[in-house]
This record gives C-alpha cells, structure tokens and sequence, in this order.
C-alpha cells in the first residue's frame, strides 16, 4: 500500500505523467521498459515504481525535469510581483472567466507620449491577481518572465480571500508575445493526488500532494495584549505578549486605546470584538491616551498561535506568510513554497489550473483558493476595476 495513499497514475494524470517519467527514464540513462502494442494497461509494478520514485524523491532534479513540461505551459501566465522594490508575491494573468484564454481588455487605443504627442501603439489593461497582505506599497511593478518590468495599480480588493486585482497596462505586441491569461479548470483534485506550482519562467518550484478538500480555515488573528475593563471609554492594555504586533508597535501597559481605525471604543468588550474582526497581517491604526497625550500608532495582527511557538517550532516551521489563516475555503497541501511564492496558480498533473496559492503556513501545510471560489472572485474584481 502507498504510504501517502496515492491513486494510480492513470487517475491523477497517468498518461501524461507517464510519457514524461519514460522519457526521463531514457534522457538519465535508465533502461525504459518495451511493452507489447496490444498491452492495455500499464503494468502494476511500472506504476508502483513511478510512484515510489515521486513520493521519495518528490523535489528531486529528475522529478523537477519530469514535470517541467506541464509547468511551461503557464510560462507567460504567471508574474513576479515587486512592492516597495522588493519581490513580494506571484500574480497569476487572468480574465473574466467567459471571455477566451488570451483575451486581455483594450483600455485605450492611442496614449499621449511625454512629449505631448500621440503614440499610435494600442494598450491593453491587464490583469493580475496576487496575494493581497503581501502588497507593502507603492510603486507596484510586475517582472515578466522575460525580466520586463512593468508598471501596476490595485484596482480592487477581497479581504476575505487576502487576493488583490492588479491592473498593468502594456503595450499589444508585449501582451500578444508575452502574456497569456489562465484558463480555470472546474475540477478539485481528489486527496492523495499531485499538484504542481510554477513560477514566471515556467519554472517548476514546488511539487505537493493536496491533503485535504476544500474546508473553512479559521484564524485568530490578534495583537498580543490582555485588557482590562475601566470606567472610561475604551480599554486599558493590561499585559503584551513579547514579539507580537502589539510589542513591535510599541504599545505599553497602560496606555487606554480609545479608538481603532478611527472608530471609537465604547469599552473593552467593543474593542476586543473590533480586533476579533481583523485578520492576521492587517495593520491596524490604534489611537491611545498615555500619560495625559493623545497618539496614534499602528499595529500589526499575528496569527495567535505562531505567537505562542517556541523558538524551536518557528525554525522547523521556517518562513511564513503574516496571513496564513482565515479563508473561506481552502484547499490544503504540502508544497515547500517560499511566502514570496504565494498569489501563483496550482496545476494538477494534466497541466489544468486547479487553484491559487494563498499561503505558506507550516512546514508541511500550504493553502491554496480552489478553483471555482478564484473564479467568483475574479468576475466581480474585474467588472469592479471596470472591466468586461
């Protein structure tokens, strides 16, 4: 029996997993097996051993070379985001999901150049979706795979599924030669089965296997304080936790938060359901009286569990993103991806996209949007940024 209980590869992909494993088998100097023409099915023990040979050596170089023609595919697809001058995500190209694969929207037909003439070249809005908290600031760029840099704007935003609709204008030969909107496959791959995450140049950069359907993933996103109730408005911070938002922000025992986001707290009852309602990595404007002043300071929420990990639990979990929890519904796998690499789409093993990458969240659990929520989703940022 499989220790991971994989199905059979004709069931997750098998002949096309097939054809790259014998081809790899032959470019590495491996005896490939002949079959007969009128074999049917592919022998059990050749199934057992490509499986054995994935799950063992599953981010190996040759299992990396075995599915690097599936991931090529989305070359032109995917995009590395940069914020405030440093690469923060991935962006998945996309369009409104009844349009075709490659249709992008034309915004204008002419634009005025710097020197007040008119510049014939047609520009088209394109659209990239990525992970939302990882957004630090302007200026946003996008790198293409072929190291373009190309300029973006958000153009809309769901907090619930932490995404972010990037609107880049580019010129219609840069778009025809160098980008290509996804085309979502409705599928969710069954447990046990093997998904693939690319990266800008078509690179394969993580190989899971999806552990779990499509589920709710709660949070506690938190601050890092107890309060306490008083007679006045608001609360009083009584305790901060070390190393959480609260501490880095420089919060100290004592101060009366009185106001959040500019709203301000009746008691502490309000306050905590206030913060309650915020997920891991928002920042959040405090506004609190120390010592007779009024001050504004802004926090950053954690997830309440990596709070309490010791030292030694963060260095087996590794990097993270700041938000990790709180999705609607997510599918969980066990890719190694870096934070960075999140906001790039999931492919099964038939080259089908089957999803986004949301969040690295542990050392063997990473979520990502199933397909059909991303497509909800895109539909109505892109009509929202003014699209059709």
């Amino acid at each position: 029996m499989n220790p991971l209980n994989h199905p059979p590869l004709s069931t997750v992909g098998g002949s096309r997993l097939l054809g790259c494993a014998l081809l790899l088998c032959a470019t590495a100097g491996l005896a490939a097996p002949t079959f007969a023409q009128d074999a049917s099915p592919i022998p059990e023990w050749l199934q057992q051993r490509l499986v054995d040979r994935v799950v063992h050596r599953r981010d190996s170089n040759a299992m990396m070379q075995l599915l690097q023609p599936i991931a090529g595919e989305l070359k032109g697809s995917v995009v590395e985001v940069i914020s405030s001058g440093r690469p923060v995500a991935l962006g998945t190209v996309v369009s409104q999901p009844h349009a075709a694969t490659t249709a992008l929207i034309t915004s204008s037909p002419t634009r005025t150049s710097l020197t007040g003439s008119a510049d014939t070249a047609e520009i088209q809005d394109v659209y990239v979706l990525t992970k939302r908290s990882e957004l630090s600031g302007d200026p946003i760029r996008i790198r293409l795979a072929d190291n373009q840099l190309l300029p973006a704007r958000v153009a809309a935003v769901r907090r619930a599924s932490d995404l972010a609709l990037l609107v880049v204008q580019a010129d219609a030969s840069t778009v025809s030669q160098s980008l290509r909107a996804v085309e979502f496959a409705s599928e969710v791959p069954q447990i046990g089965s093997f998904i693939i995450s690319p990266d800008r140049s078509g690179r394969v950069v993580g190989i899971g296997v999806v552990g779990a359907a499509p589920r709710k993933v709660g949070h506690m996103g938190r601050l890092g304080i107890k309060l306490e109730k008083i007679e006045q408005a608001g609360a009083r911070v009584r305790s901060i936790i070390p190393h959480s938002g609260a501490d880095e922000a420089g919060l100290e025992m004592g101060d009366r938060i009185i106001a959040i986001d500019g709203q301000t707290q009746s008691n502490v009852d309000i306050v905590v359901s206030t913060l309650n309602s915020m997920f891991p990595g928002e920042v959040v404007q405090l506004t609190i009286e120390r010592d007779g002043s009024t001050v504004d300071i802004p926090a950053q929420l954690s997830e309440f569990s990596v709070m309490q990990e010791s030292e030694n639990d963060a260095r087996v979990n590794g990097a993270r993103n700041v938000r990790l929890s709180g999705f609607e519904r997510a599918l969980q796998h066990d890719t190694v991806l870096n934070p960075e690499q999140c906001g790039g789409p999931v492919l099964n093993t038939e080259g089908q996209v089957i999803g986004i990458n949301i969040a690295r969240a542990g050392r063997v659990v990473s979520y990502a949007l199933p397909a059909s929520l991303v497509l909800n989703e895109v539909s109505s940022m892109i009509t929202e940024a003014g699209g059709k």
